[in-house]
């Protein structure tokens, strides 16, 4: 078993895509609408429309499924974007230069809910990981992570 992709509701594409493809550096892959009884079977929804868009990290692994419903629209729901709220909470991505992304993402204007931390044990293989958390554009919680030997912190 392996993990195929991760599904993101926006409320707006645009700016969804200004994030993970403008900002993250992610490629689309595939566009689609999707329409008909097909869909209103899977969602359970009557009538669903949806614009949906893949996209890919650069470095390769789970896809992202960024889904704008266009009937019947959702609306967010704020305790959903705090992270001891019950259920999926995060997804993590692995960069190469945490500071560097980190820079880029805050002088875009998002606001990480911390600067980098470095965890204050080793991990498996004797390394250590820093990280922080933000919010994508529809509050969905974003973990950027490096990992590096402790000579290279």
């Amino acid at each position: 078993m392996r993990v195929n992709h991760l599904n993101i509701v926006t409320g707006n594409m645009e700016r969804c895509l200004a994030f993970y493809v403008g900002l993250l550096e992610m490629r689309v892959t595939f566009t689609v609408d999707l329409t008909g009884e097909w869909i209103d079977r899977v969602t359970g929804l009557s009538g669903a429309q949806a614009h949906c868009v893949f996209v890919n990290p650069s470095g390769g692994g789970c896809r992202f499924e960024l889904l704008e419903y266009r009937t019947p629209q959702g609306e967010a729901i704020p305790v959903n974007s705090l992270p001891q709220t019950l259920g999926l909470r995060h997804f993590a991505l692995e960069v190469e230069n945490l500071e560097a992304i980190y820079s880029r993402l805050h002088d875009a204007g998002f606001t990480a809910i911390s600067s980098p931390v470095t965890v204050p044990f080793m991990l498996v293989d004797g390394v250590q990981k820093r990280l922080c958390y933000l919010h994508d554009p529809d509050g969905v919680i974003v973990e950027l992570c490096d990992f590096r030997k402790p000579e290279t912190l």
